[in-house]
């Protein structure tokens, strides 16, 4: 059982998972497992993983409440999970796609080396097959475990969305909650189309920063996906359960433009 955060009901775990983790009474997205999206989104039988085996190493002997080494293994054992994102191709109604889909359950998918590299290698395998790219984004940003190694992964992975935008190839972008820092600020919003879930806080800094920084009264609703939209800094609110049906709607756009 869960309770949920809208609604305060408590609703049983078969029932989530089975609704692809929407409360069936108020519509309050949970957070979603990466292989759980996975299914939901790609044609039954056709992923297939790239870089599983790729892990984070604790380059700069991170010291604090707990060693880095000592948190990765303690998410790898709770999530199933090497790292905070599995990346691949698939077809989604019968448009082969290239893949990534990050899981808020790993370290708050925050990017390091690993999560940088394996989503730039999936962009590249996108921009070599000649095919679209989807990314499903959610993260607390920057791993600050690996320091330097972390902040050039936002560079990396802007320049290989660039050299895909250059062969003049589609790139689905979806925001989900929460999705901040540094992947907002470098391959998230850098989409041809950027599609959100429904109340996904969206942002850099988070609001008691920003509010901290400026001694300013923040706008109501600010940071969520709805007032990006109507600031016209994403394209599109969908419904989680509505995803995949506007996705293949997208691509079959783009196959005959």
């Amino acid at each position: 059982f869960q309770k949920c955060p809208g609604c305060s009901e408590v609703v049983p775990e078969v029932e989530l998972t089975e609704n692809q983790r929407v409360c069936p009474r108020c519509d309050h997205h949970f957070t979603q497992p990466a292989r759980e999206r996975l299914q939901n989104l790609l044609d039954p039988g056709t992923f297939v993983e790239m870089d599983a085996g790729l892990k984070s190493v604790d380059v700069l002997s991170f010291q604090g409440m707990a060693t880095y080494e000592d948190r990765l293994k303690k998410y790898r054992e709770s999530s199933g999970l090497i790292d905070a994102v599995i990346s691949g191709h698939g077809s989604l109604d019968g448009h082969k796609v290239a893949i990534a889909v990050m899981d808020f359950g790993f370290l708050a998918a925050t990017m390091g080396s690993v999560v940088g590299e394996k989503i730039t290698r999936v962009i590249e395998y996108g921009t070599a097959q000649r095919c679209p790219l989807i990314i499903v984004s959610a993260s607390g940003g920057a791993r600050m475990y690996e320091g330097m190694l972390s902040l050039m992964q936002m560079a990396k992975t802007s320049g290989a969305l660039a050299r895909h935008a250059e062969a003049r190839l589609p790139y689905i972008s979806v925001l989900t909650n929460p999705t901040t820092a540094g992947v907002m600020a470098s391959f998230a919003s850098l989409g041809d189309v950027i599609i959100a879930e429904p109340k996904s806080m969206i942002g850099f800094a988070g609001p008691r920063v920003i509010k901290e920084t400026t001694h300013q009264d923040l706008p109501p609703g600010f940071q969520t996906a709805e007032f990006l939209q109507e600031h016209g800094l994403i394209d599109m609110i969908v419904h989680r359960k509505k995803m995949r049906e506007q996705i293949s709607r997208l691509l079959a756009y783009f196959a005959v433009t």
